[in-house]
Parts: C-alpha cells; sequence; structure tokens
C-alpha cells in the first residue's frame, strides 16, 4: 500500500505550455428574451481559476509536489488574475514572460445552476520574436537543474512551437529527465522522443489517420505514432471508457473508475499531472503510473469547474482499489529509485493487527537506521495461519491504510506467505530491522540481506505491548 502523498511530496515538476485563465460565470435563466429568442442569463458570480498549463501545475501542487510553470500571459487584467492566484499556492515556481503584443487566453464558461449554456473565448496567439525565444528557452534551462518529470502542456496557443518542442526534449534527455506531452497538433513528430504521450481519443485519430472505434484500432494508431516518432508509450484517454496504454511491447485497456461524471473540464490535465508525478517519484511501470493517473481522473469529473485532486483524495482511491497483495508490486520501482538516488532502504515486518505503542516504538527506531522503511505486511490469509481463525481483527486494507499514515512508514506492502523471505528478496533492503525477541539466525531473510552486504539490526521492544495482549484484555472484560 502506497501512501501517495509520501511518495510524492520531493517531486518537482517543470510544465512548459499555454498558460491559461478560467472564468465560469455562475446565474439563472428564468426567461426568454423579448427581443430575440434567447435565454435571459441573469449573472450572480463569476469565479476565475487558472487552467491550461497553468491548470496542470495546480494539479501537481494539490498531489504535494511542486511545479515550475513556464509559459507566456499578456499585460492585461487576465494575466495579473494568473500571477495573483498563482500567489496563493506555495507549491507554483513562475516564470511567466509578459507580452504587450499578446492576448491572456481566456475561457468564459456561462453556466446556469449546473448546466453549461455557453462558452465565450478570448485569445491572440503568442508569437516568438528572436529576443523573447532566447529568453524562454534559457529560463526553461534553467528550471531544468531542479526538476525531475518535463510537461509540455500544449493548447496550440503558440508557446510549444515545433523548435520549441524539439529543443526541450532534446534539453530534458541530455539530464536524464522524463517528458510527458499532452498534445493538441496533429502532427506528432513536434514530439519526437518524448517518453509518454497522452492524446484523447479524438486526436490520437487526427495524428495516426486510422479510425480509433474499437480497442484493437486504439493499438493500431498508438503504434504508428510509437514507430513513426520514437515515443515511448502512449497513454490514450477515453472518456468512459478509461485509459489505453500502449508500448512497443505491451497493451493495457483500462476500464474508467468514475461513479458519476459531473464537469470534465481540466480531467486531462488532472491525467498529465498525476503521470509527471509517478515518473518524478521514480515509478517506472506504465501501466500502474496509468492506473494512478485513471483513479485521479475519476475524482476530478466528479467535481464542478476547472478542478483538481488532493494526495488525500487520490491515497483514499487507492486503497478502495486494493484488493490483492500483487496490486502494489510494481511499486518496488519506486524502492529502486530511493537507491539509486543513494538513500538507505530499511525493511522490517509484521501482522500489525490493532496497532499499539509497542508497534509505533519499533517502527519509530526502524525508521532512525534508514532513509526509507518499507513494511512487509502479512495478509489476512498468512495471519489466520499464524494466529488462529479468529485473527486478523482488522482486514489488510486497513491495517495498510493505517501503518501508511504513519510519518515513520514509506512503503507497506502485503504478503500471503507465512514469512517476508520472498518479498525480503525483491526489496533487497540495505537494512533488516526486526525486534530484539528474534535471534539473527531466526530472523526471515537476514542471510540474504547479509550476503548483500546489508546490516541486519535488532530492536528491544515495549514490554508488555502486544496486540495478543490487548485482545485478551477486552475478551476478559467483555
Amino acid at each position: 500500500m502506497l501512501s501517495v502523498s509520501k511518495a510524492i511530496a520531493e517531486v518537482s515538476v517543470m510544465v512548459v505550455g499555454d498558460v491559461m485563465l478560467d472564468r465560469f460565470t455562475h446565474g439563472v435563466v428564468e426567461r426568454v428574451s423579448p427581443e430575440a429568442p434567447v435565454p435571459v442569463f441573469r449573472q450572480k458570480e463569476a469565479k476565475t481559476m487558472l487552467g491550461g498549463a497553468a491548470n496542470v501545475a495546480v494539479n501537481i501542487w494539490s498531489l504535494g509536489g511542486t511545479a515550475h510553470l513556464i509559459g507566456c500571459i499578456g499585460d492585461d487584467t487576465q494575466g495579473d488574475d494568473i500571477l495573483r492566484i498563482i500567489k496563493g499556492h506555495d507549491g507554483i515556481v513562475p516564470s511567466l514572460l509578459k507580452s504587450g503584443e499578446h492576448t491572456t487566453t481566456e475561457k468564459n464558461r456561462i453556466v446556469a445552476g449546473n448546466q453549461q449554456l455557453l462558452r465565450v473565448d478570448r485569445e491572440i496567439p503568442f508569437v516568438y520574436d528572436d529576443i523573447s525565444r532566447v529568453k524562454f528557452l534559457a529560463q526553461c534551462r534553467s528550471a531544468l537543474d531542479h526538476v525531475d518529470t518535463l510537461v509540455l502542456s500544449d493548447y496550440k496557443k503558440g508557446v510549444l512551437t515545433a523548435d520549441i518542442c524539439a529543443a526541450l526534449i532534446a534539453m530534458a534527455h541530455e539530464k536524464g529527465i522524463p517528458v510527458v506531452v499532452d498534445p493538441k497538433t496533429q502532427d506528432y513528430s513536434v514530439y519526437s522522443g518524448a517518453d509518454i504521450i497522452t492524446p484523447n481519443q479524438k486526436e490520437l485519430a487526427e495524428a495516426s489517420g486510422i479510425s480509433v472505434d474499437t480497442d484493437e484500432a486504439i493499438v493500431a494508431a498508438a503504434r504508428r505514432i510509437l514507430q513513426d516518432h520514437d515515443i515511448g508509450t502512449v497513454m490514450a484517454t477515453r472518456g468512459e471508457r478509461g485509459i489505453s496504454v500502449v508500448t512497443a511491447e505491451d497493451v493495457h485497456h483500462l476500464p474508467a473508475r468514475v461513479k458519476e461524471v459531473f464537469d470534465v473540464s481540466g480531467a486531462g490535465d488532472t491525467v498529465v499531472a498525476t503521470i509527471a508525478c509517478c515518473l518524478g517519484a521514480g515509478f517506472a511501470n506504465a501501466r500502474r503510473i496509468a492506473e494512478i493517473a485513471n483513479l485521479a481522473a475519476g475524482i476530478v469529473v466528479g467535481k464542478f469547474g476547472t478542478a483538481f485532486v488532493t494526495a488525500d483524495e487520490l491515497d483514499a482511491a487507492m486503497l478502495a482499489e486494493h484488493h490483492s497483495p500483487e496490486h502494489d508490486m510494481p511499486s518496488l520501482d519506486l524502492v529502486e529509485h530511493w537507491k539509486q538516488v543513494g538513500q538507505r532502504v530499511g525493511f522490517t515486518n509484521g501482522c500489525f493487527d490493532i496497532l499499539h505503542a509497542g508497534h509505533i516504538s519499533l517502527l519509530q527506531a526502524a525508521r532512525k537506521h534508514c532513509d526509507r522503511l518499507v513494511v512487509g505486511l502479512n495478509g489476512d490469509a498468512s495471519v489466520r495461519r499464524l494466529k488462529g481463525a479468529e485473527r486478523p481483527i482488522n482486514l489488510c486494507r486497513d491495517r495498510a491504510a493505517l501503518l501508511a499514515e504513519l510519518k515513520s512508514v514509506d512503503l507497506v506492502i502485503p504478503f500471503e506467505e507465512d514469512t517476508p523471505e520472498n518479498l525480503i528478496k525483491s526489496v533487497r533492503p540495505n537494512v533488516l530491522i526486526k525486534g530484539a525477541d528474534y535471534a539473527i539466525e531466526d530472523i526471515a531473510g537476514a542471510d540474504f540481506v547479509i550476503e548483500l552486504g546489508g546490516e541486519v539490526i535488532r530492536i528491544e521492544l515495549v514490554s508488555g505491548k502486544s496486540t495478543t495482549g490487548i485482545v485478551s484484555r477486552i475478551r476478559a472484560t467483555g
């Protein structure tokens, strides 16, 4: 069980693209105009939100990451509104070129009740001159020194020209930074070399020249994109049909995860932001990344307006999806990422049936011996075999959720065997930590960790604290 908020708390993403202002003008329609057969809209209030590439940045911020936002705005009221709103988001670092020749793009949605009646767009596409082009690329090059992922958020408003895209992708790859593209132009050669591209179904059909009415056609269209433009993965968003993940080797069609669609505004931005955060956190499994992004999209379309998803909401959705011990095994990608960046990974395990002070003390002490602590959690069947038919008191998903929220715990992975030995061989921790009531020769996986050059540490337990004792006292007083 992975806590998203913990996984991406230190992730930094550079978002480059078309920055826009989304305005929602709310009111009521109670009569028809006597001047023409049109409804009379009586305005009540107007709300402004960040849109386009700026909404991608907001979603990264809301998930707990840091967004370095680079784009262009006009020297106008709408541009000032964007800067004012960004000041309220301490996780967004803006580098926005202001141009008197450019009009800030604004989308004004006229809404009566919960029904969108009309959208009024105000825009003049951005055009570079030689000076602004050099300045823009210099800002991007500087920001790339401080980020884990690059997002190109293309709304076809002039910022992401073919040469700008090529330069950014090349700069990112020089630094080993993955690139995610939300495309708009039909010529995907502009995005050549990107790691992940996220067209919707209509965009995929237009770019590939293939009608995409079936799963097979989606795969054929995506594979054409991969082959023609040297793109690593296509994650095609398909509305109520979910997301299709296509690489050169694999195909996965993931159903939509949504109870009720209320408003799709900005859902694509949420998908892109979630993908970028997962990549920045070290996830390498394309299917798992898409599953998490799919859950995020399902949350955001249940809200009204250009909405965003929070880390807590995504954690809860992932918990609801967690049905089997294998479900989070791709989280081992994250463990490998921690090791690659020089962090010391620790491992401990247990049933943790009723979380008590002894558990907390053990986990806090274990965390002091490592930079990241992975907890192996006995699954329900495993606990029954070890503790008897009346255990566990709490189901695995509930125990995992509690553990994942502890500050000392970075990752929880359930296992169904009687011992965590196989899981330890998958995690390959730098340090294995267990209670002092175990001799080293009796600790599962100890020999393996020592052979790897790792360390086995035994920690003194808090006397008189155990789940079995708690259960016995409850029964005695019941």
